[in-house]
C-alpha cells in the first residue's frame, strides 16, 4: 500500500473525569521527524510516543499536539511547590529590602512564578492519563493513516499512467532503432560511392566492416533491456504489499536508474525523432520525481 506523506488526524477519549485529546499533522519530509506539544503531565513519555508513532510511519514530518482537560469538580493535577514557595519569599523580601519599597508582598507576587505549582506525584493517576493519551493516540492515527492513503490512491493512479507513458515512449524507441542500422548501410554505400565516383572501385567488405563498427555503437538493446527491467521494477514496488521498505525512497532511486539509462541512450543515438523521445521521457521522469516527493 503507497501512502502519502500528507495527513491529518484527531482523537479525543473522555474517561473518569479525564478528557484527551490528540492530533497529528504532517507534510513532506526525506526522513521520519517528529515534533510534540504535549501537557506536563505527559512530557517525560516523548520517546514512547515517538516509538509508537515509528511503527506506522517511515517517513514525514509530523507534528503532535496533545491538550489535557479535567472535570470541574474533580481535582487538578497540580500540587503546590512549597520549597519553591519558601524560596521566592526570600527572593522577594531581598528585592523589597534592597530597592528600599514598602509596598507589602501578595499572593499575587508569587503567582507570577510558575515554579509555585507542579504535578501531582499520583501514579496511578498518571497512568490513567497515560492509558487514555494511547487511546486517543490509536483513534487519531487511524484518522490520519486514512488520509494518507486515499491521497495515496490517487498519486498511485498518476504515477500509473506515467509508467504506461514510459512503457509507450521507449516500445517506439525500440521500433525505430532496429531500422536505424539498414538506413545508415544505405547512406554509407550511398555516401563511398558519390566519393570514388565509380562503383568497380566500390570495396564492399570495408563498407560492411564499417557498417558493423557503426552498428555496435548505435546498438541501444542493452540500454533499452534495462530501461524495461528498470521499469518492471518500479510497477513491482507501487504493487507492493509488505510495506516492509519506504515505498517512497525505492521509487527515487529508480527513477534516477531510468534517467541514467534514457541519458545513454541520447548519447549514442544520431536521430532526431528518437532524441525528441528522450526528451519526453525526461519530462515524465520529472513529473514522477515531483510526485514522489508526496510519497512516504
Amino acid at each position: 500500500m503507497i501512502y502519502s506523506m500528507t495527513g491529518f488526524g484527531r482523537g479525543e477519549v473522555t474517561q473518569r473525569g479525564i478528557s484527551i485529546t490528540v492530533e497529528l499533522r504532517s507534510v513532506n519530509n526525506r526522513f521520519f521527524e517528529v515534533s510534540m506539544r504535549l501537557p506536563n503531565s505527559l512530557s517525560l513519555r516523548e520517546k514512547e510516543i515517538k516509538d509508537l508513532l515509528r511503527k506506522n510511519i517511515l517517513r514525514g514530518k509530523v507534528q503532535l499536539s496533545c491538550s489535557v482537560s479535567h472535570e470541574q469538580d474533580s481535582d487538578l493535577p497540580l500540587e503546590i511547590n512549597s520549597t519553591a514557595v519558601k524560596s521566592i519569599m526570600k527572593i522577594l523580601k531581598k528585592i523589597k529590602s534592597s530597592a528600599k519599597l514598602n509596598e507589602e508582598i501578595t499572593i499575587n507576587h508569587i503567582l507570577k512564578f510558575p515554579e509555585v505549582f507542579e504535578p501531582k506525584k499520583n501514579n496511578s493517576e498518571s497512568e490513567l492519563e497515560w492509558k487514555i493519551f494511547q487511546e486517543a493516540l490509536i483513534k487519531a492515527e487511524r484518522e490520519f493513516l486514512k488520509m494518507r492513503q486515499l491521497e495515496g490512491r490517487e498519486l498511485t493512479k498518476d504515477l500509473d499512467k506515467r509508467w504506461h507513458n514510459l512503457e509507450k515512449i521507449i516500445f517506439e524507441i525500440e521500433n525505430k532503432s532496429i531500422s536505424r542500422v539498414p538506413e545508415e548501410r544505405i547512406k554509407l554505400q550511398s555516401r563511398v560511392k558519390e566519393i570514388i565516383g565509380s562503383e568497380n572501385n566500390f570495396n564492399s567488405q570495408r563498407v560492411e566492416t564499417e557498417i558493423a563498427l557503426l552498428a555496435d555503437k548505435l546498438d541501444i538493446t542493452e540500454e533499452c533491456v534495462r530501461f524495461r527491467s528498470h521499469l518492471n521494477f518500479f510497477k513491482n514496488v507501487m504493487s507492493n504489499k509488505n510495506n516492509d521498505d519506504s515505498v517512497g525512497r525505492k521509487l527515487t532511486f529508480v527513477v534516477q536508474e531510468i534517467m541514467r539509462e534514457a541519458n545513454t541512450i541520447s548519447s549514442k543515438t544520431n536521430d532526431a525523432s528518437i532524441a525528441h523521445q528522450v526528451v519526453n521521457i525526461k519530462e515524465e521522469l520529472e513529473k514522477i520525481r515531483e510526485q514522489l516527493q508526496n510519497l512516504e
